[in-house]
């Protein structure tokens, strides 16, 4: 699941990321209310959380903004805990409001909140299928020809990503962009790491192969047809 942050305090921002992470959250992060809106139009995420204080435009104007288009679920964080400042956020389409400061359990249990009620209201894909690939986003579970894969949570990241664009080839910026961070040196072989890991775990102990290089390229997951195919 791909989150964004928006927070210009660094020491919160930091804080969030690092825990979201090890909840298995993929997190990008903005510390300016401009640059925060162009990546909530730009990008499709699973939530969204939005500190009112921003330099550039504030949290409301960017969600205000946001709404036009996107219902990206969206979880507003603000020093300004008055029923008027949260009714405020919830008017201008805000999920949920949280004030600061706040629990990090309880931040972490609401927007897993959010994805949950997203997913039932039919407005996001949870379970993806390739032959015997089954991923599931919301439990976080991957299994193939009914056998449990074990994956870290950036292998997890990858591969849905992967799933989700299954049949697309995807390029190793793409791929950085969308797993790591939005100004990931592409020259790194990070991905090429990842990918072989994945590959491992995904593919090596099978005999069809799902997961194929195109050089020069990039990476795609998709059913090939086997040698001995007629």
């Amino acid at each position: 699941m791909r989150l964004l942050l928006v927070e210009d305090e660094e020491k919160t921002s930091s804080y969030l990321c690092r825990a979201l992470g090890e909840s298995g959250f993929t997190v990008d992060i903005s510390a300016d209310g401009t640059e925060g809106l162009h990546y909530a139009l730009e990008y499709d995420y699973d939530a969204i959380i939005l500190d009112v204080m921003l330099p550039g435009i504030d949290g409301y104007r960017v969600l205000e903004s946001l709404r036009v288009s996107k219902q990206t679920p969206v979880l507003m964080l603000s020093a300004r805990g008055s029923v008027d400042e949260r009714v405020k956020g919830l008017r201008l389409g805000a999920d949920d409001y949280l004030p600061k400061p706040f629990s990090l359990i309880e931040l972490v249990a609401r927007i897993q909140a959010l994805v949950r009620r997203r997913a039932s209201d039919g407005a996001d894909i949870t379970q993806l299928q390739l032959q015997d690939l089954h991923l599931d986003l919301l439990a976080r579970r991957v299994f193939r020809a009914n056998i449990r894969l074990e994956l870290t949570a950036k292998e997890f990241a990858l591969l849905s990503l992967l799933a989700r664009h299954q049949g697309e080839i995807l390029s190793k910026m793409m791929i950085a962009e969308q797993v790591w961070d939005m100004n990931f040196d592409s020259d790194a072989n990070v991905v090429e790491v990842a990918i072989k890991r994945l590959r491992a775990k995904i593919d090596t102990p099978f005999a069809v192969k799902l997961l194929h290089t195109v050089r020069g390229m990039g990476y795609v997951l998709e059913v090939r047809p086997q040698p001995d195919d007629k």
